[in-house]
């Protein structure tokens, strides 16, 4: 195992050999699934620092979800939507799009995968219908541009796409969007996340800035959001500016991490609008990030995102920090006025 600081958190042996796309602990346990360019999705026991399981794809994996501590799914550059079965290591494809398919999610609520794809639609499926397209495909829901990121919290799908359109579904009736949005900023999406409680969601952009939305279309509602600069720094006079590539909000606090180009993880109090802590610098870029179920621990994902293009760059590290709570439990607001 590559020695590493115990600000950074331990490192994960036998991590991808290539850029990393995505990373999510499971619901269930401290099991890590982990998706990436080098074709392969790596089933990790983040505790005990063992590869548990390993799949490979036909093309670059862009995304991956536990269905739970049996089974997964993954998202491919090859088209190909998959079930990966873990104490088999047999994988099924449930499906395919016409071109890579970014995202997929499982949805609890309903029961279903959704996945988003570069060829501009959604798809649902059932997994119990795995090795049949035919039997699995629930529906397909086009949209506005390729689907970036994507977001699940109970009923609600948040969807962001090219052109920083923002399509937000309710699960039990996708036949059109509940609300069609467009990003309040100015670049590229990078990265959306419901907020745990189900008001908004989080959503960040390639110019370094994170907005907070709600779904709340009142006045009210809408008074509430904001957006906010980070991942920054000034050099020279000249403000550099880094590509905020990952949200993950704390399943008990409530608070977020962002994980930026400049290999920085900052933790957020999105409610008093404040920066609770800033974690050392990682190798190179912060490509994905993922909260344990209990908040206890947190992965990172330090692998070069090719913001700078093809260079010599670190190799790609996964690290497990154990997570304090002063790093990421809200500070209690202090009444200028107290009562004496």
């Amino acid at each position: 195992m590559t020695s590493a600081t115990p600000f950074t958190g331990r490192e994960l042996t036998n991590p991808p050999s290539d850029g990393i796309s995505n990373l999510r602990f499971s619901n269930h346990s401290d099991h890590l699934l982990v998706s990436s360019w080098d074709k392969t999705v790596r089933l990790y026991d983040a505790s005990e620092n063992v590869l548990r399981g390993e799949f490979k794809h036909g093309g670059a994996v862009l995304d991956c979800c536990f269905h739970d501590d049996s089974s997964g799914f993954s998202a491919s550059a090859d088209n190909t939507v998959r079930r990966l079965v873990f104490n088999h290591e047999r994988e099924d494809i449930l499906g395919r799009h016409d071109a890579p398919v970014r995202c997929i999610d499982y949805s609890y609520a309903t029961g279903q995968v959704i996945t988003g794809s570069w060829d501009k639609t959604l798809k649902c499926w059932d997994p119990r219908g795995a090795g049949s397209e035919t039997r699995s495909l629930v529906g397909t829901y086009t949209q506005p541009e390729r689907v970036y990121s994507m977001s699940l919290v109970g009923n609600r799908l948040v969807v962001a796409t090219a052109g920083r359109h923002v399509n937000v579904y309710d699960l039990r009736n996708m036949s059109q969007p509940e609300q069609r949005r467009e990003s309040s900023l100015k670049y590229q999406t990078r990265c959306v996340r419901c907020y745990p409680n189900g008001t908004g969601y989080a959503l960040s952009s390639v110019e370094g800035r994170v907005a907070m939305e709600f779904f709340d279309t009142s006045d009210v509602g809408q008074s509430k959001k904001y957006a906010f600069k980070c991942h920054r720094k000034t050099e020279g006079g000249r403000d550099i500016v880094y590509p905020v590539n990952a949200i993950a909000f704390h399943p008990v606090y409530g608070t977020f991490a962002t994980g930026g180009c400049d290999g920085y993880v900052n933790v957020w109090d999105g409610n008093n609008k404040k920066r609770l802590y800033q974690y050392s610098k990682y190798p190179t870029s912060i490509a994905a990030l993922s909260f344990s179920k209990d908040g206890r621990l947190l992965a990172v994902a330090s692998s070069y995102t090719f913001e700078e293009g093809d260079k010599l760059h670190e190799p790609d590290a996964i690290f497990i920090r154990n997570v304090n709570e002063g790093e990421v439990k809200p500070k209690p607001k202090v009444n200028p006025n107290p009562a004496t």
